[in-house]
């Protein structure tokens, strides 16, 4: 883990990792809420990351696999970082609270509800190739095939 002096760990290779796949981070509770509002037709995924190694380190590129994989993408990519922008993740919990706070995790979004969730348990101690089909399989069972 890289540190800095006197600042704790550098996550920014952390929050990278996600925005160079494409997802918007979202780091204060307004920005939660504009998308939440604004993205109430389609489908998003949220991410919600984490420093946590053991279960982030096949997370974030467990999704990566899976957006490169993926026949079909969501229509939103999102993501907040618990631990980080916690205000942020606080918010982002409110649209999903029958889920107990996990993290790292991924929530599922169609037209504004949420209709799946990837938590921490179903990540951890699973590699980076299993983490992807899940989230394949959650993007198959949402998200609907286009018109040819």
């Amino acid at each position: 883990m890289q540190f800095g002096f006197g600042i704790g760990p550098d996550t920014s290779w952390m929050r990278k990792e996600l925005t160079d796949i494409g997802l918007d981070e979202l780091t204060t509770p307004e920005e939660v809420d504009r998308v939440m509002k604004h993205n109430n037709s389609g489908t998003m995924l949220m991410a919600i990351n984490s420093v946590c190694g053991c279960a982030a380190g096949n997370a974030r590129p467990g999704l990566a696999i899976a957006l490169e994989k993926a026949e079909q993408k969501p229509d939103s990519l999102v993501t907040v970082f618990a631990g980080q922008d916690k205000e942020a993740t606080a918010r982002a919990r409110e649209y999903f609270s029958e889920y107990p706070p996990s993290s790292p995790a991924f929530a599922f979004f169609v037209d504004g509800e949420i209709k799946a969730m990837i938590p921490r348990h179903r990540i951890e101690g699973r590699t980076k190739e299993e983490v992807a089909q899940d989230l394949l399989m959650v993007f198959d069972a949402f998200i609907k095939q286009e018109e040819k």
